[in-house]
């Protein structure tokens, strides 16, 4: 199967452009934190006219780390999010020792049963992403993580994502590249086994998060993956 398209959309502007170049997924935030009711609210129903599905990011702040309270806060957010059609959500706790936060984690997913979710960059700050992956493979409803193998993004974390999805099919499953990725990394990934990838400041002109995703750059990377150019062995 043709790996799927995930791109990353901050407001209603910029699913007309994501739609029309191809796009299989739209992911939703704001800077990088949960959009409030009537921008998910607006962005849900233009996607699901053209009937593409989207996931909503549930993330409060810029840590990775939650308070009871604010649990509460995201859990209902995720239930306003999926009644007005979210496909799925984007979430992922860490603890104070920089590991994956499980409990937390689970909690959320098990307030939604059935709801299929990404586990956000949260992965990229780990102090051992190896072990990380291995918590987190097998957990109820996830099909998704997304990762750049390091917090500096794919320029830094590309070669070792790209060995750790090499070497175990659980992860190549899993991993949703994102963070800079870039065309030249693209034919490599999918030939280890990596079915989805994300794009996002690749696709507003000028890589500018004021830009609207534009049609025309979502289709340079449609056409890239489903004709991805030969790579030779190493």
């Amino acid at each position: 199967m043709k790996p799927l398209l995930e791109v990353v959309v901050h407001r209603v502007d910029d699913v007309a452009g994501a739609v029309e170049g191809g796009a299989d997924r739209l992911s939703l935030d704001a800077g990088g934190r949960s959009p409030d009711v009537p921008t998910a609210s607006a962005v849900l129903r233009a996607a699901a006219a053209v009937e593409v599905p989207v996931r909503v990011v549930l993330r409060l702040d810029d840590t990775f780390t939650t308070t009871g309270a604010d649990l509460v806060r995201l859990t209902g957010l995720a239930h306003e999010y999926l009644a007005l059609g979210a496909e799925g959500l984007v979430l992922g706790f860490l603890d104070t020792d920089l590991e994956i936060d499980v409990e937390t984690t689970l909690a959320l997913v098990d307030s939604v049963p059935g709801v299929p979710w990404t586990f956000h960059r949260a992965i990229d700050a780990t102090l051992d992403p190896a072990r990380s992956w291995r918590r987190l493979v097998g957990l109820p409803g996830l099909t998704a993580v997304a990762s750049a193998g390091s917090p500096q993004g794919l320029a830094q974390g590309y070669d070792d994502l790209l060995a750790l999805a090499g070497r175990d099919p659980d992860v190549a499953r899993l991993l949703l590249p994102t963070g800079g990725l870039s065309a030249e990394q693209v034919p490599w990934l999918v030939r280890a086994g990596v079915g989805q990838l994300q794009v996002g400041a690749q696709v507003r002109p000028g890589g500018a998060a004021n830009a609207y995703v534009d049609a025309a750059l979502v289709r340079s990377w449609r056409l890239l993956l489903d004709h991805p150019p030969m790579t030779r062995s190493s």
